[in-house]
């Protein structure tokens, strides 16, 4: 990989959801901070940044910065021009279900047709909207699953904040996490899609139903969303001018997941943390498995997969533009990280 570009960084830049990743770990444990060190660089995370920086993490709009999160962000900066290259993907189900009142009689897919269903307005851009995309794209699988469509069910939009902030949420200790509760515990929407630990918490406090798990699915592709699969994108200057960053990052990470395989408790302990949820709602979310598939990969499947959400997406009005997938992808780095990763392990201790 050669560099190409003049550009100077001082700055490691590193932003991530509130979501079970390596990366996150791998900052948690200070790894990410002794890389950058080791590199003759600061490390920022935009979720202990000021304000001003808080949108990077939707439009990726900063040299220097990686970034793990939602694919929703992620390929909506892409196809609106932003200069990034998709360095990994990761795929951690997050309990994905459609909830329905108490005394809703609803508990199967097919059951869907004709009802109400709570769709997240529009954000203040594409990019922002990903609860609209989530929800939307939860539904179509659940419909899909009775053989059904979005044409057979009646959205009701539900408000949502215009401009999400990363910042606002870490700093006060709460997070949105699922939208449509109120109505439809008014009664004015009779189904909500819901998604992760937060979530599944919710859920338990106001009693409310499983018409369908999307877990319980064998498909992947029904399980397809916004945080399935996860990618790893990174700021194309950054990775032309410090490909050694890049590789120290994905190193680290890796490391982190090797890990998390043998550290669950530690591990739930972060996300109980980073998700602003109790034990509880971590272990209903994910599982006791989760910790040992936390690796990023460039699988064909997962690409396949993330290939499906994009067409979602463009389908809908979520991204500005098609564009190819496989241009996007940058392999070469992880390739280094892994035989990087690889050969320490080979050296006797």
């Amino acid at each position: 990989m050669t560099a190409v570009s003049n550009t100077v960084f001082d700055t490691l830049w590193y932003t991530r959801c509130p979501v079970p990743t390596a990366s996150g770990l791998a900052h948690s444990l200070g790894w990410l901070g002794e890389t950058a060190s080791e590199a003759g660089v600061g490390l920022g995370v935009l979720q202990d940044a000021g304000p001003e920086l808080a949108p990077r993490h939707f439009d990726h709009k900063l040299l220097g910065l990686i970034r793990e999160g939602g694919n929703v962000p992620a390929l909506a900066a892409r196809a609106d021009g932003s200069p990034t290259r998709l360095i990994g993907l990761t795929w951690i189900d997050e309990a994905q279900a459609i909830l329905v009142a108490p005394d809703s009689p609803v508990s199967e897919p097919g059951a869907l047709a004709g009802l109400r269903i709570a769709v997240p307005a529009w954000a203040e851009d594409r990019a922002r909207s990903f609860p609209r995309a989530m929800a939307l794209h939860g539904f179509a699988s659940a419909l899909a699953l009775g053989r059904l469509t979005l044409a057979d069910v009646r959205p009701v939009e539900v408000a949502v904040e215009r401009n999400p902030q990363v910042r606002g949420e870490a700093a006060t200790g709460r997070r949105v996490a699922t939208w449509g509760v109120d109505a439809l515990l008014a009664g004015d929407v009779d189904a909500i899609y819901v998604k992760g630990a937060r979530a599944q918490e919710v859920a338990r406090e106001h009693g409310l139903r499983v018409a369908v798990d999307l877990d319980a699915t064998g498909s992947k592709r029904s399980r397809v969303n916004n945080g399935t699969p996860r990618p790893i994108t990174v700021h194309a200057d950054l990775l032309e001018s410090r490909p050694d960053l890049v590789v120290g990052f994905l190193t680290q990470t890796l490391r982190a997941a090797d890990w998390a395989a043998g550290n669950l408790e530690e591990v739930r302990g972060v996300l109980a943390r980073e998700t602003f949820s109790g034990a509880e709602g971590v272990e209903a979310a994910y599982g006791n498995t989760f910790h040992r598939g936390l690796h990023p990969t460039l699988s064909d499947e997962r690409i396949e997969l993330l290939d499906v959400q994009k067409q979602f997406l463009y389908t809908h009005g979520f991204l500005a533009t098609d564009f190819d997938l496989a241009s996007w992808v940058a392999r070469e780095p992880l390739q280094q990280a892994s035989a990087q990763l690889a050969a320490e392990r080979k050296v006797p201790s």
